[in-house]
């Protein structure tokens, strides 16, 4: 019986001719019949693929057989056989676009001056002993279906707006406290934690793994609630079958977890919708101003 599978991994390292691993992955990923997403720039690879579970497996072992992804980050999670409707390998400046390439160094061990590296294990381990604050490092509409209990969320479209955020001087007061990042796969914070230490916050620390490895180890039973977003056609992901649902319906306000694209095509906007309004789900149809989002979210993190 055929079992599909999804794998989201990364690695920060120098790679001195990007193209030339770009052309290998591409051929790799279509030898073993594989769709999804992989980015590469001089700072390294970060991709999610999907196929039946044994080719996924072979993709993974030849990858890791180039001696500078030996020991990449891969985590794994279940899939439908219809996650990805294509390939994309693409060499881009970045492989999280911050729009801060400059600002990044990565050598041979990976980001150079990011936060210090949790487990899960020792993220309770931290909570325990200190007040920490959890610092989302996902674009705001993923919060709406999940986030770390009483979470910062800062209220970004997209990844390359961070910079602005955090140089706007609103996160200022947190300089001094404990701060824990967190994103899908632990990628964005990889790069989030060195771009807030090297504006003075002082005590950064990142969720190796991030929610997805979190959410292997503890579920549904330790600090996180809700869904987590996904970038592929599942759009969500639970930890178990009874996770606790923290999404409202743009529409009514019912409890969801569902969320899906806009049904107008010109429109980039992803909404948070339940099954009932699901199929009317169109600009025309949605008179929500552009702060909605936002206040949404201050109301959850409040």
């Amino acid at each position: 019986m055929a079992v599909p599978k999804i794998l989201l991994f990364y690695k920060f390292t120098p790679l001195a001719d990007p193209e030339a691993i770009r052309l290998w992955q591409r051929d790799l990923c279509e030898s073993f019949d594989l769709g999804g997403r992989i980015l590469i720039s001089r700072d390294g690879i970060n991709g999610t693929v999907g196929g039946e579970l044994i080719d996924v497996k072979r993709y993974l072992r030849k990858t890791r057989e180039y001696p500078a992804f030996m020991d990449l980050d891969a985590k794994w999670s279940e899939g439908n056989g219809a996650d990805f409707p294509r390939l994309s390998v693409r060499v881009r400046d970045e492989i999280v676009s911050f729009g801060a390439p400059g600002e990044l160094r990565v050598d041979e061990n990976g980001v150079v001056g990011g936060g210090t590296r949790l487990s899960p294990e020792q993220l309770h381990e931290l909570v325990e002993r200190e007040e920490v604050v959890f610092f989302d490092g996902r674009n705001s509409f993923e919060a709406e279906i999940g986030r770390f209990r009483d979470a910062v969320v800062p209220q970004v479209g997209n990844t390359r707006e961070f910079v602005a955020e955090l140089d706007s001087g609103k996160y200022d007061h947190l300089k001094g406290k404990p701060i824990v990042t967190y994103c899908t796969g632990g990628i964005r914070c990889e790069v989030l934690s060195s771009l807030m230490i090297n504006r003075g916050f002082e005590n950064v620390y990142q969720l190796d793994g991030g929610i997805a490895r979190y959410g292997e180890t503890y579920g549904d039973a330790g600090l996180w609630q809700g869904s987590l977003y996904v970038f592929d056609n599942r759009m969500s992901m639970d930890f178990s079958d009874r996770p606790t649902v923290v999404g409202r319906c743009y529409r009514c306000d019912a409890p969801t977890s569902h969320m899906q694209n806009c049904g107008d095509l010109g429109c980039r906007v992803q909404l948070v919708v339940c099954d009932e309004h699901a199929a009317t789900t169109a600009c025309a149809e949605h008179p929500i101003p552009s702060t909605a989002v936002g206040e949404r979210i201050a109301k959850i993190t409040e």
